[in-house]
């Protein structure tokens, strides 16, 4: 079996089921399977490849609906918004070796307590071609840090009621770009993903199947109910995440 070092087969299974079901509540309720996903790898994965691996994972999820939309999308505003992005890379290479990976599984259960409990704001200033640079600067950053910066970019984009194709065109656009800055970062610092290869195809075609399973369930969840039950799910995780620094 082609596994890293310290992953067992037990850890395997639960990493390819997490992503499944990550990728079967966006696409069938819309919540952040995202936030679900890298909380139940801050448990299973070593905290340094936590936000490479997890990049790699939700880059396929995001390029396809991308891609999917891509008439749709206005190229000007992603453009300004990939602006910020770059230059937030650059950071990202600096706070990689400024902080310790150790803090990193920390770091992500209080962003998952905050999304799951604070009411996040439509920020909207991605209106504005100053709001979208720092858009992609600000949340990039974050991204480097807590990976699932999805509810960020969403807020700062603010959606378009009016279209919600352009809106989905320019979030699923803007969030592949980040995760492949992010994958570029990690790789010219030297993390090794060759190692994980056999890993990330597991939880790659798992999620492609949860996203099948989510798409033949749209509309056929009682979707408040599993709103609830995934908000303590989900802060349960985050609980669990913060006792190992207690």
């Amino acid at each position: 079996m082609y596994l890293p070092e310290g992953v067992a087969l037990v850890d395997l299974i639960l990493l390819s089921a997490a992503s499944f079901m990550g990728s079967l509540l966006t696409a069938a309720l819309g919540v952040g399977g995202g936030a679900f996903l890298i909380t139940v790898m801050a448990g299973l994965v070593p905290p340094l490849a936590l936000i490479p691996l997890h990049g790699v994972v939700q880059l396929g999820s995001n390029a396809s609906r991308a891609w999917l939309s891509r008439s749709h999308l206005e190229l000007p505003k992603l453009g300004l918004f990939s602006v910020g992005a770059l230059g937030a890379a650059l950071g990202g290479v600096w706070m990689i070796g400024l902080l310790s990976t150790d803090y990193i599984p920390l770091l992500i259960a209080l962003f998952i307590l905050w999304i799951t409990w604070m009411p996040m704001p439509e920020i909207g200033l991605g209106r504005t071609p100053l709001g979208l640079i720092s858009g992609g600067l600000i949340t990039t950053l974050a991204s480097f840090l807590v990976g699932a910066s999805g509810p960020l970019v969403s807020a700062w984009l603010s959606k378009d009621a009016e279209n919600k194709w352009r809106y989905t065109a320019l979030f699923s656009s803007a969030m592949t770009f980040q995760h492949l800055l992010k994958i570029l970062v990690f790789g010219l610092v030297g993390f090794a993903f060759l190692e994980w290869v056999f890993v990330l195809f597991c939880m790659i075609v798992l999620g492609y199947l949860g996203t099948k399973a989510g798409l033949a369930l749209l509309g056929r969840l009682p979707e408040a109910r599993f709103r609830t039950v995934y908000q303590w799910f989900l802060t349960l995780l985050a609980v669990r995440l913060l006792l190992g620094y207690v």
